[in-house]
């Protein structure tokens, strides 16, 4: 049954992460402005940290949905979710009127148009699945599962 569980909740953070990373892929400009509207990182810093995300996206989804070193990358989840919050309650807390840009577009919008408590518990849900999966990323239809069968196997 928890290995059901855990098929699904990872699976699902798979899908997440696929569906951001290509949402962002697809329009680079629009992901750079996204990244450089936080006002976080210095200018030399945002064209590489606005390249690499969707990458680092799309890499964890194919980790996740393939279920390869699921652990590591409920982990690198979690480091990501953790640094996404962050940047979002420092735009709320600093009164920055932005879209995270999660899910493709971002950058400045009008005062009223931001949705930062949603966009934080969204995450921090996001931020629960992978705390699952690193604790017990033992899970259905993954690789890592067909290792540890021919693991007990070979014993």
């Amino acid at each position: 049954m928890l290995d059901g569980v855990g098929t699904l909740l990872r699976l699902g953070l798979a899908a997440v992460w696929a569906v951001s990373g290509w949402l962002k892929v697809s329009d680079p400009n629009q992901t750079f402005v996204a990244v450089q509207a936080y006002d976080l990182l210095p200018a030399g810093l945002v064209s590489p940290v606005a390249a690499a995300v969707p990458f680092v996206e799309l890499a964890l989804a194919a980790l996740l949905l393939l279920g390869l070193g699921t652990r590591a990358a409920a982990v690198l989840s979690g480091v990501v979710l953790l640094a996404f919050i962050g940047a979002v309650a420092q735009s709320w807390a600093r009164g920055l009127s932005i879209d995270c840009g999660c899910f493709g577009g971002g950058g400045q919008v009008a005062a009223g148009d931001t949705r930062y408590p949603q966009e934080i518990a969204r995450d921090v849900g996001f931020l629960l699945v992978a705390g699952w999966l690193a604790v017990r990323p033992r899970t259905g239809l993954s690789v890592d599962g067909r290792f540890a069968r021919a693991t007990v196997d070979a014993r």
